[in-house]
């Protein structure tokens, strides 16, 4: 374990934060101690946050491990997504920006290097959510 770097990206996304954890292994993902697998109830989740290693073609090269906090599931596999972009950005740092196959331009290009910032907007007085009027009534 002496030579074992790990790899360290902080992800967030509405109000879901993420700290990911890349060490080099098979490509077990482990989210809150758990299997993703078992974490997550939709297959399309757990795909959505494996994006950015199958994208940079190490998804079997790095085990994931994701604290996670706040937020539903969507949210959290977002911030899961940005955490892994950020922390092979870090594993990538001594390639070239410019050059074609550097991380940062392949991660750039399918938008994963971007945090998401669409937040729930706050209720408003008079309103019943944020935009939603009360029923008008003429009579």
């Amino acid at each position: 374990m002496a030579n074992k770097k790990s790899y360290y990206g902080t992800g967030r996304r509405k109000s879901a934060i993420a700290k990911v954890t890349l060490t080099p292994g098979k490509g077990k993902i482990t989210v809150n101690g758990k299997d993703v697998n078992e974490y997550f109830p939709f297959d399309t989740l757990v795909m959505d946050l494996t994006q950015p290693l199958v994208y940079t073609n190490t998804n079997e090269m790095f085990d994931v491990n994701a604290d996670v906090k706040g937020g539903g599931f969507s949210g959290q596999t977002g911030a899961i997504r940005l955490g892994i972009a950020k922390a092979l950005l870090e594993y990538d740092s001594t390639t070239d920006a410019d050059s074609e196959n550097s991380f940062r331009k392949i991660l750039k290009a399918h938008g994963f290097i971007t945090r998401d910032a669409r937040v729930k907007e706050r209720k408003k007085y008079g309103l019943k959510k944020a935009r939603r009027a009360p029923q008008f009534s003429k009579r």
